[in-house]
């Protein structure tokens, strides 16, 4: 019997991930550990995925605390998806806290379970931003609290991974943004910004923005983990994106003609728009208020993360899905997201 377990299990990729393991009969069992007994936001789309189904199991736990879970079964797969990951949203040492406290517990969880094979979900935020191209060769310059805590538990998992060097095997993988039905983050903004007109270029139209459909990212670490006895590997670290990572422009053209629609999209100076996210924030914040004019949104979709998929080029991984095509689907799943 073939039992994963899946901590950050109630999350977009953990939910998308746990369907994908059972569907192509990768695993016969999964565990979701989360300390969260619903789907984020009542998510209606990742609840359905989950609920009425025997082989799903939940397990309530939050990892910046010891794991006293006690499968019954052997456990052949660890997937960590936990995360403090939202920026803007939290303070700096809640990154660290969770991600940190979080890699070390899993790590112990695998080692007391016995469990050989672990996949990390890292990020591509220790590269730090930058114009320049960077791949799975470049040197890691976090600049924020998230992008560090990231990088520190890559090392946390690596270390796990050297106690038992023939036989433990490790993939970490660094995804630009994760999109697709029931996400809720970064290009669901997009699409409704786009679809109802609130979208402005700020001189940003090329800047480009490495991004993976959800189900390529799931179809990708495992094909990473399948294939590394073929290629002699204990620990694999790529990353994960589209090659190359789309530009604005090709994000905003590639949403209308998906939904079929046809947008005009004004540039607005990006220093105007700045000062405008800025004053909404004064009167926003007092309020508890959320509104799509982050400044710190603002100034990200002005940096590129031009970032290269280098790793899965060289090993010839076959890509499953274009921008366009990963937009079909995702509208096919969750329509109402595209409204």
């Amino acid at each position: 019997m073939k039992v994963s377990v899946i901590f950050g299990g109630n999350g977009f990729v953990g939910t998308l991930f746990a369907r994908y393991l059972l569907d192509l009969q990768l695993a016969d069992k999964v565990y979701l550990y989360d300390n969260e007994k619903v789907i984020e936001k009542c998510n209606k789309f990742r609840e359905e995925l989950v609920a009425c189904d025997s082989r799903l199991v939940f397990v309530e736990g939050n990892v910046q605390y010891p794991i006293r879970f006690e499968p019954s079964e052997s456990i052949s797969l660890i997937a960590n998806f936990a995360a403090v990951h939202r920026e803007p949203g939290h303070n700096s040492y809640e990154y660290y806290q969770t991600n940190l406290l979080g890699a070390e517990n899993v790590c112990n969880f695998a080692e007391r379970v016995g469990c050989n094979r672990v996949i990390f979900t890292s990020s591509i935020s220790p590269y730090g931003p930058s114009e320049k191209e960077k791949d799975e060769s470049s040197l890691p310059v976090p600049v924020t609290a998230y992008g560090g805590s990231k990088l520190v538990a890559e090392k946390i998992h690596k270390t796990w991974q050297a106690k038992d060097l023939e036989n433990r095997r490790l993939v970490i993988v660094r995804p630009g943004v994760v999109f697709g039905p029931g996400e809720g983050g970064n290009v669901s903004r997009l699409i409704r910004a786009v679809l109802r007109r609130y979208f402005f270029y700020m001189g940003n139209r090329s800047t480009r923005k490495a991004g993976v459909y959800v189900k390529e990212l799931c179809h990708a670490m495992q094909w990473v983990l399948e294939s590394q006895e073929k290629h002699g590997e204990r620990v694999s670290l790529f990353n994960m994106t589209m090659n190359p990572g789309p530009s604005i422009q090709e994000y905003v053209d590639t949403i209308c003609e998906v939904a079929n629609v046809k947008r005009i999209v004004p540039s607005v100076p990006y220093r105007l728009l700045l000062a405008v996210a800025y004053g909404l924030e004064v009167i926003a914040r007092p309020f508890g208020v959320q509104h799509p004019f982050s400044p710190v949104r603002i100034r990200k979709l002005v940096r590129s993360n031009n970032i290269l998929p280098n790793y899965l080029v060289e090993k010839g991984y076959p890509y499953q899905y274009t921008l366009k095509s990963a937009f079909e689907d995702w509208k096919k799943e969750c329509p109402e997201e595209w409204k």
